[in-house]
């Protein structure tokens, strides 16, 4: 955990969002000798895709299959992307 002053991080401003956009620890923001905040990077973006990619991995083949009969259903682009892994 980093340690940074109010006057530090709103000089650095830009450099600090950079450094927690990195995946950088997490910064504690000092007023005085008191701690006023506590900075910490963002979660990481994904597209639902990526998020799903290990899904095939995690399901048995009846809920596999009966979640792409419900994706099925949808009307959505990333439907258009969508493959069966269980085949």
């Amino acid at each position: 955990m980093k340690i940074l002053t109010a006057t530090e991080v709103s000089r650095q401003l830009s450099r600090v969002l950079d450094e927690l956009e990195r995946g950088g620890e997490e910064i504690v923001v000092m007023r005085g000798r008191h701690p006023v905040a506590k900075m910490v990077p963002g979660a990481q973006r994904l597209t639902a895709l990526e998020a799903l990619a290990d899904l095939h991995r995690i399901l048995d083949d009846e809920t596999g299959k009966a979640w792409l009969k419900d994706m099925a259903r949808v009307e959505h682009p990333a439907k258009k992307e969508m493959h069966d892994p269980w085949v």
